[in-house]
Order: C-alpha cells, then structure tokens, then sequence
C-alpha cells in the first residue's frame, strides 16, 4: 500500500471506531482486527502504519469526534506531511479543501476535567495517553524470579513487587515458552499490587467478585499456594469461560472455583459463603480513566449518565461484597480509575453507611494516600492508573 492509501484506510477504520464508540458496539482492537482481516493485500508493515495512524489519532482527541477524516484533517494543520497524503490519488484521500472540517478538543474529555482527583495535573493527564509498558507477573505456583530472569533476560525487575517484571513495550511475550507453561501471565504491575494487598495466604476463603478472565485470580491462587478455597465470580459468562483454561495452565485449576452470577441477583448464587470469607476482592466495574493509555477509544465511550450508573453499581457491590465477609476479613476495593466519586469518595460513602467496618491501612513503595486508600498513577508510579483500599471488618 502506498503512504496515501495507508492513510485512507486510516480514515476508513477510525470511522469504524467512532460508530462503535457512539453505539456501543465492538472495542477498537475487535474491529482492528476484523478490518485486517477483511483486506489480506495489506502487509504487516501496513497494517502497523494504519494502526499507528489511527492511535495517534484516538489518542489526540478527548471528545468523539465526527468523523475520521475531520481528526487527520486537524491533525494535518501542523503536519505538513500527513498533508501531503491527502493528494486525492487511487485509493488515497481526496485533496482537503479551505473550508474542510476539522476535530477539535484537547486529550481529555471537557467534562472529566473537574472531576479528575486533583492530583492530576498537566503532566499526569499526558502520561494518562502515553504508551503502556509491559509487565508480567510470575506465577509462583511453578516459576520464581530466578528462572525468569535466566530464561527472559530482556526483563528487568520491578522493585515495588517481588513477583513484578518489565519487559520492552512491542516484546513478543505471548507466545514465549513461560507464559504458555503458565509460568508467567501479563499484568500491570498495579493490578499486581492490588492481588498482593489482599494478604491471601494458604488455607483461605477469597472470594474475586468481578473476576472477569481471572487476572487476580491467578494471583490470588498463586498468594494461597494452591491451598484453601477461591471462587472467582462474574456476571460475564464470556469472561469467566476464560478463566478455566488459564487456570489449567497456572496449575491453579484445583483451587480456582466459577460462579456465575444473575446480574441483580448476586446474593441468591452467593448465600453459601455469606460470612464466611477472609477477602473479598471487589474489582468493580468503574470508568477506566486509569487505563486510557491501554484503550483510549474508551474515552469516547463514557457519558456523565454511565459514570452515574457505574458508581451506583460499584456501591451496590460494596454493600454485597460486605455480606460475604466474615469477622477480622477484609474487602479489598479497587478501581482502574482516578475519579474520586469511584474511589474514595466510593470508601467513604461505604464506611458511613456501614457500621463495624473500618479502613486499613496499606503499605507500599509506590502510590499516593487518598483518604482511606491508596491512588497510584502513570506518572508518578509507572502503572496504570487506580485506586484501591482495605476495608475490615470488625
């Protein structure tokens, strides 16, 4: 494919990506992929030049904008060469005009801006679209430090996780012997840190109430050594079907139970383990402001009206989660997010309204205290960006 014509088909996926956006429809990575797969006569180079087109672009702009061509058109005005492209050839776009429309808007939604924790500034909010680097987790069910570092010497260890590796963004992992053993699985390093918050030891009862394909799971399994008993439940069957075969492959299939819950009737699957559980892991669903450097098309996703129906969600969830916790156990709270409605403002309200239940305190190398928990972030921490917190009850 010529540069012009990588360009047009740019436009023709971001187009794509803005329907979905609007409507609800398919992530921007399914319908990359579907796209692709549609035109086999283009080559991995230009395939990874459409791509960087159409990121760069998602990435520049906050709001949704109208369509694909409007976000090169203004992206073209101090870009002399992305001007050129629009040369109006076969299969490249046509020439832009004077009066040519053009996006408009800074990186982050208008609206968000006033509620973002005031910690991020300027330099916060740009990392928030830098790219992502790569972490994995070492599963300590049947690898340790030791053999990663000999078998994958591209990794340099993370210090704020004893289980934490980083390898180069763009690296070639998933196919790599230790993560088809089961011996390494990908995870940010916050997400890392929150599964280690819970203290999940041997001969526990946890429970992962949002388990989607079972990240923390995993970690949590790997924490308990195999041994005790850990449900991971979610309302998501195609989520949760994820997690079998993983949990085969991490040698954690023994102790890792499934459940599947009925969206508004969680409590009837769950009534077996009312009080009964050491942790309740509630990794709720929330607006994924933390991890818009992984999936910035979600930006142009969220709405004031779905934040609101999210923190209601979230609460609910607390207030369930509560239910399944025995004396002394803890509910550890997280969200990928750096909204404060989502997150301590979420604790606070939890703890008010809850008599016998108190925070408790988390100690890390890493992270910001924001009321009751912790706020860890792109720049500051070198993670995706979240919130979490201990709440035990008494």
């Amino acid at each position: 494919m010529r540069p012009a014509a990588r360009l047009q088909a740019a436009i023709e996926l971001l187009d794509e990506i803005i329907v979905a956006a609007r409507d609800n429809g398919p992530a921007a990575d399914s319908l990359a992929r579907k796209f692709f797969a549609n035109r086999r006569y283009a080559g991995s180079k230009d395939r990874r030049a459409v791509r960087e087109h159409v990121w760069d672009a998602i990435r520049r702009f906050g709001e949704r904008p109208q369509d694909g061509r409007s976000v090169f058109a203004a992206m073209a005005t101090d870009d002399a060469e992305l001007t050129a492209l629009f040369d109006g050839s076969d299969y490249g776009p046509a020439v832009l005009i004077k009066d040519e429309a053009k996006a408009s808007g800074g990186k982050l939604p208008e609206w968000i801006l006033p509620i973002l924790n005031s910690a991020i500034d300027g330099g916060e909010q740009a990392a928030l679209l830098e790219r992502a680097p790569l972490d994995i987790r070492i599963n300590t069910l049947k690898s340790d430090a030791a053999e990663v570092r000999e078998t994958l010497p591209e990794a340099s260890i993370l210090d704020a996780s004893k289980y934490a590796f980083r390898l180069p963004t763009g690296f070639a992992v998933d196919n790599h012997s230790l993560a088809n053993e089961g011996k390494i699985s990908i995870q940010d390093l916050g997400s890392q840190l929150i599964a280690e918050s819970c203290h999940a030891r041997p001969g526990m009862t946890a429970l992962d109430l949002c388990a989607g394909a079972g990240g923390k799971t995993l970690a949590l399994a790997s924490d308990m050594k195999g041994q005790g008993r850990l449900i991971a439940s979610d309302i998501n069957r195609n989520r949760l079907d994820q997690l079998g075969p993983r949990a085969r492959r991490a040698g954690a299939s023994e102790i890792v139970e499934s459940l599947l819950l009925n969206p508004g009737k969680e409590l009837d699957a769950l009534g077996y383990l009312a009080g009964s559980c050491d942790i309740v892991l509630v990794d709720a669903p929330c607006s994924g402001s933390g991890t818009w450097r992984r999936n910035p098309e979600t930006r142009w996703r969220l709405t004031p009206k779905r934040l609101d129906h999210l923190v209601e969600a979230q609460s609910r969830l607390l207030d369930i989660a509560a239910q399944q916790v025995k004396s002394g156990g803890v509910i550890v709270y997280a969200v990928c997010s750096l909204i404060d409605k989502e997150g301590r403002a979420q604790v606070a309200d939890f703890l008010a309204r809850n008599d016998g239940w108190q925070a408790d305190p988390i100690e890390l190398p890493v992270g910001r205290q924001q009321g009751d928990g912790i706020m860890l972030t792109p720049a500051h921490d070198s993670t995706d960006g979240f919130f979490f917190a201990r709440l035990q009850k008494l």
